[in-house]
């Protein structure tokens, strides 16, 4: 069966065992990167930060992977953003999505991202590479987020340029939203790096951390365990290393079942 697949060719392959959800929109950023949004059914709940395992129908078999629900809790629908891979066994068929397509998608959501893995503090950093700024897309549109935070700190590093748009668009969004807009043009912070291509802020966030620059260029002392939390999300590397930079700092990492000052995603998508 061809991985993209009409709502009904799905339902009738997995017979209840997971969602099947249509899409309903795509939008391709770069050759690497795109987004889609899906309906949502009526009795799926998540916590804004959580993830959930997505897939397709290959070869007649359900093939699933990781992927951060980017929208907030109280969205009518579901969004995703995705990289592509070439050769990636869901990534390299996910890209060719349509509205009017589906997906599989399972019914048990989780995950670290998310505001009760935090014991409570006055400012919140959203540390994310790539597609790993996918939970925090859903953290910033949640009321939430700004209820137990002053300052919300999202950072976003990627290879080019071209790959910060959706984060900028989001926030722009954001910003504009009428539920949460007026909060967010307060508290919420965008603050990007580029690693390859000039841009005015240019390095890994673990660098402009360790040498002081984020600080200084936010205006804002550097990370103090008393007041300061964080999440992250990105690649294997960005998250060992920006973990060890937190608790070089004081930090203690949480979890579901015991918060604490940050909190690490391990899920990946391939």
């Amino acid at each position: 069966m061809n991985a993209l697949a009409t709502p009904a060719d799905l339902e009738a392959a997995v017979a209840g065992s997971a969602f099947v959800q249509e899409v309903t929109e795509v939008t391709h950023y770069t050759d690497r990167l795109f987004k889609f949004r899906t309906k949502r059914p009526a009795s799926f709940r998540f916590r804004s930060g959580e993830f959930v395992m997505i897939g397709l129908l290959i070869d007649g078999k359900p093939l699933y992977r990781a992927y951060s629900i980017a929208s907030p809790s109280w969205d009518e629908e579901l969004e995703f953003f995705s990289i592509k891979v070439p050769d990636g066994p869901l990534t390299s068929h996910l890209q060719k999505i349509q509205p009017g397509n589906a997906i599989l998608m399972k019914k048990k959501p989780t995950g670290t991202l998310v505001n009760d893995a935090l014991t409570p503090g006055k400012r919140v950093y959203m540390f994310s590479t790539g597609t790993g700024i996918a939970p925090f897309a859903s953290l910033i549109r949640d009321p939430e987020t700004y209820e137990k935070f002053d300052q919300v700190i999202l950072t976003h590093t990627c290879r080019e340029v071209a790959e910060l748009r959706y984060g900028e668009e989001l926030v722009e969004a954001t910003k504009n939203d009428p539920l949460i807009g007026e909060l967010a043009q307060e508290k919420l912070v965008h603050y990007t790096s580029v690693t390859r291509e000039d841009f005015p802020r240019q390095g890994r966030i673990t660098d402009l951390m360790a040498s002081g620059k984020l600080f200084t260029d936010l205006g804002v002392p550097p990370i103090d365990p008393a007041i300061d939390r964080g999440m992250i999300c990105g690649s294997m590397e960005m998250l060992k290393d920006t973990k060890a930079l937190l608790e070089q700092f004081g930090l203690t990492e949480g979890a579901n079942n015991k918060p604490a000052e940050f909190v690490v995603e391990r899920a990946f998508v391939g």
